[in-house]
């Protein structure tokens, strides 16, 4: 009986433990980007390469985006970020870029995770927002101070830079909530997430291994 109630919770954990390593992966919405030439993020230059994008846990209508190198084994940067909204989703990571000029690195704009339409658009230092508002022809959220760490970035002013070079409150130039009759959830399943028919075929194995060991338990008696 001992053993059988020992597989019984062993096999309840692996279920238990594909769920959570599920759900981590889509609230952390971590992805590979492979970049085939320099991008410049806010406060530095990418080179090119692969690296492994994630959301930082947040509340509110801000993000926070860390960037690691491809196995996520260093931490390269952590940037500030608002949501950014799409009509529809899509089943593949989208990266939007912002023009610049043609001798310098094309600047990282919204990052939108498959299956999701929310996403989030990144916030620049003022006047390196200026900067891409006035090439690119469009509206940059910008910090107007220097936020280095997630807490910071929770509460540091934010506002809009224009490309006439003027600011509004952020909250009139970008949707910070999702727009009527649009929910801030998952639409189609990603494509990222191959793990998932092993999650489900674990969980269901288990359900099934365990209704069995424990009619076999009841027959023993």
């Amino acid at each position: 009986m001992k053993a059988i109630r020992a597989a019984l919770l062993l096999l309840g954990g692996i279920a238990l433990l594909g769920v959570m390593a599920a759900q981590a992966s889509t609230l952390d919405k971590a992805t590979k980007v492979t970049l085939s030439q320099p991008v410049e993020v806010p406060g530095m230059v990418l080179p090119a390469g692969t690296y492994t994008f994630t959301i930082h846990p947040s509340l509110g209508s801000r993000n926070v985006v860390q960037i690691f190198n491809e196995d996520r084994t260093k931490l390269i940067t952590t940037i500030l970020a608002i949501h950014n909204y799409r009509l529809e989703a899509t089943g593949e990571t989208v990266i939007t870029f912002a023009e610049r000029p043609a001798n310098r690195p094309q600047a990282l704009k919204a990052w939108f995770y498959p299956g999701w339409s929310s996403g989030v658009e990144f916030v620049y230092p003022e006047q390196k927002a200026m900067e891409i508002a006035e090439a690119s022809n469009e509206v940059v959220p910008a910090e107007t101070e220097l936020a280095t760490t997630p807490e910071e970035m929770k509460s540091v002013p934010l506002v809009a830079v224009t490309p006439e070079q003027k600011t509004e409150p952020v909250e009139q130039a970008f949707e910070t909530q999702p727009p009527t009759g649009q929910t801030e959830v998952a639409g189609e399943l990603p494509t990222t997430a191959s793990e998932m028919p092993l999650i489900l075929l674990l969980g269901t194995f288990g359900v099934v291994a365990g209704l069995g060991l424990r009619r076999f338990a009841v027959r023993a008696r």
